[in-house]
């Protein structure tokens, strides 16, 4: 698990930025000569996920912004779907990459951001 930071390239977030980008370049590198080893290496890299983490954030963004924290959700209305990902869409992303259905998958990065890094979208 690394993050899309490594393709949005967010200047406010630049750490973040270079840190997945490293971990991606890792996973596919190492995902490269892996198989020889029997063991495959791919990079899932999701965008905002609606955890527990994020919503805390998301609120106290709210506040700041209209004043009342449960607001948060209208944080998300730029999203291309109008939300974050859900825990349970990256898990179920995950069971497919470690499945049979994927065997011939390595050194792949997978992105779960709803197309916002594609587009150079910062959130």
């Amino acid at each position: 698990m690394t993050g899309n930071a490594a393709q949005t390239h967010d200047p406010e977030y630049i750490c973040g930025v270079a840190g997945n980008a490293a971990l991606t370049a890792f996973s596919q590198s190492l995902g490269s000569v892996s198989p020889q080893d029997g063991i495959r290496v791919i990079s899932v890299n999701p965008g905002p996920v609606e955890t527990e983490r994020l919503v805390g954030l998301m609120r106290k963004k709210a506040k700041d912004r209209t004043g009342d924290p449960e607001n948060w959700r209208e944080l998300f209305k730029p999203l291309p779907f109008g939300r974050a990902c859900t825990p349970k869409e990256v898990g179920t992303m995950i069971a497919f990459l470690a499945s049979e259905h994927c065997s011939y998958n390595s050194g792949s990065v997978v992105t779960i951001d709803a197309g916002v890094s594609a587009r150079s979208f910062n959130f």
